[in-house]
């Protein structure tokens, strides 16, 4: 399901929406929160430029709206539906999970925002290194 070439492989991974070869953040890990935004600058395998134009992840907070809705959504069926919490329970697990997957939902949405402009391409041209 994960391989190269599929979208969902780009946005899980956070690699390089053209090439697939390397990650687009210097830090993988989206809860080290003073790296959280801070990406390379290009692709060192094919030289795509991430920030496309100026303020062009600005965008991803639309996206960002939504991927946070899906994440309280799933928190309060599982709270609510599955666990059975009453409403100030249910309340509070959804504040947590929002609170606790804001790192990973910000890095989701650039990561879905770039794909939606930037195609995969197995015949791109790699730099050599």
């Amino acid at each position: 399901m994960l391989k190269k070439g599929n979208k969902l492989y780009s946005i899980l991974t956070g690699s390089c929406p053209r090439c697939h070869q390397e990650s687009m953040y210097l830090d993988k890990n989206p809860y080290h929160l003073g790296k959280i935004f801070k990406m390379h600058e290009r692709c060192g395998h094919c030289d795509l430029k991430y920030k496309i134009e100026p303020s062009f992840f600005y965008g991803a907070m639309y996206v960002s709206y939504g991927v946070g809705i899906a994440f309280a959504v799933a928190a309060f069926v599982i709270a609510k539906l599955i666990i059975g919490a009453n409403l100030i329970q249910t309340f509070i697990a959804i504040v947590i999970t929002m609170i606790v997957f804001m790192p990973v939902i910000m890095r989701l949405s650039r990561n879905i925002w770039i794909n939606i402009f930037v195609k995969y391409d197995s015949k791109v041209k790699l730099k050599s290194s």
